[in-house]
């Protein structure tokens, strides 16, 4: 659904710069676009929150196996924690995605004004920014 998003977009692009000649043509397949970039994130949200729940489930079941004694020195249950807080951070972002989809498609005008639309754009700008940091030095 994102590449159809993302080709769609390049049709409507070329139909504002004057390439692609049809308005009414462009119009149309940038709602059909913002419908993909919409169910993608749904899709992307509903993943997330399943990943989420499987990381829980193995994390607890290594917390039982662990019996709570020094769970943050063991580098499995950390490398758990840390996928879980990578996943609960694209869950955020894709659900911030689909408030700026319903305000771009203007599903819900009264609740999701423009400039609401813009804040959670913008802050779904913030946290791909973050997502694409490269991971920090380990420190010895």
């Amino acid at each position: 659904m994102l590449s159809t998003f993302l080709f769609l977009d390049q049709i409507v692009w070329a139909g504002r710069t004057g390439v692609y000649k049809n308005k009414e043509r462009a119009e149309f397949l940038g709602r059909i676009a913002f419908y993909c970039f919409l169910g993608s994130n749904t899709c992307t949200t509903i993943i997330e929150l399943a990943e989420l729940q499987r990381l829980s489930k193995s994390m607890k079941k290594l917390e039982k196996d662990l019996k709570h004694q020094e769970l943050y020195k063991n580098e499995q249950y950390r490398m758990k924690l840390k996928k879980s807080n990578e996943r609960l951070l694209a869950l955020i972002k894709s659900s911030l995605d689909i408030v700026v989809a319903v305000g771009l498609l203007q599903l819900a005008p009264k609740k999701v004004t423009p400039r609401v639309t813009g804040a959670f754009g913008f802050a779904s700008s913030l946290i791909a920014c973050y997502q694409l940091l490269p991971a920090p030095a380990k420190s010895k």
